[in-house]
């Protein structure tokens, strides 16, 4: 597998960048293709890496003869079931009132900033 196949491959895997209070660092993860995450101060830096190793990993697999693992290319409805406390629930009921919005709707904008 030449360095292009390899880069093909790799931006084929979801890769995440996200700030982490706790750790006090950006940390990236492609959880698609490994459970391990790469950590630093600087967000683009950590993308950068992480890319590298996507690619790394990509090509071990490949040195070992193992099967990459499937890419999520799975469809999503747009729909699903979230249980949440009667106290919660009632909550964000009020608020999405106040807001003018029906509930759904208040609860998609929330969901939207995570």
């Amino acid at each position: 597998m030449n360095r292009r196949q390899i880069k093909d491959q790799a931006a084929r895997y979801a890769k995440f960048v996200e700030w982490s209070d706790e750790d006090r660092c950006f940390i990236g993860r492609c959880p698609g293709l490994f459970d391990g995450a790469v950590h630093g101060r600087e967000e683009a830096k950590v993308y950068k890496e992480l890319c590298g190793t996507v690619e790394e990993w990509i090509e071990m697999l490949h040195q070992d003869r193992a099967e990459l693992p499937d890419t999520d290319r799975e469809e999503y409805s747009g729909k699903f079931v979230l249980r949440v406390d009667s106290g919660l629930h009632r909550r964000l009921a009020l608020k999405a009132r106040a807001a003018g919005e029906s509930l759904n709707s208040y609860c998609v904008k929330a969901l939207a900033r995570v």
